[in-house]
């Protein structure tokens, strides 16, 4: 509910395996808070407080790094949905054991581009068109 009063601009954290899986762990959290609330007004709440998630994963060199840009884009039915914006894809293991890849876009432009732009965050269009490689 404090993500959902009007003020833009919310940060937390939540564990999970996937940005889906975190939706579902939200879910849950709203449900135990408001136990009269129903699932479809739990999903509204969520898709509405959310814009984006940055999924963290563990990789098997023991490294950190972001895997997933995930845009909540809403409600489908009775389900939040939601689009990658940008994956990170394993491409092999360096000699040293480090794991190698890629940040790669999806080729699809964030819902809340146009509120970046309003804010004065000019992103070039190609951004959501390009790979970047990480050693």
């Amino acid at each position: 509910q404090a993500m959902n009063t009007g003020h833009d601009g919310s940060l937390t954290t939540i564990h999970s395996n996937s940005p889906r899986d975190a939706i579902g762990r939200l879910e849950v959290m709203v449900g135990m808070a408001n136990a009269n609330m129903g699932v479809r007004a739990i999903r509204q709440q969520v898709a509405s407080a959310i814009d984006l998630f940055v999924q963290i994963a563990r990789l098997s060199d023991g490294s950190r790094r972001i895997t997933h840009l995930t845009e909540c884009v809403g409600m489908e039915g009775d389900q939040v949905t939601t689009q990658d914006i940008f994956v990170f894809e394993k491409t092999g293991l360096g000699e040293n054991g480090r794991v190698k890849g890629r940040f790669r876009a999806t080729g699809i432009r964030p819902k809340f581009y146009e509120r970046l732009v309003a804010s004065g965050i000019q992103l070039p269009a190609a951004l959501f068109q390009t790979v970047v490689e990480l050693r």
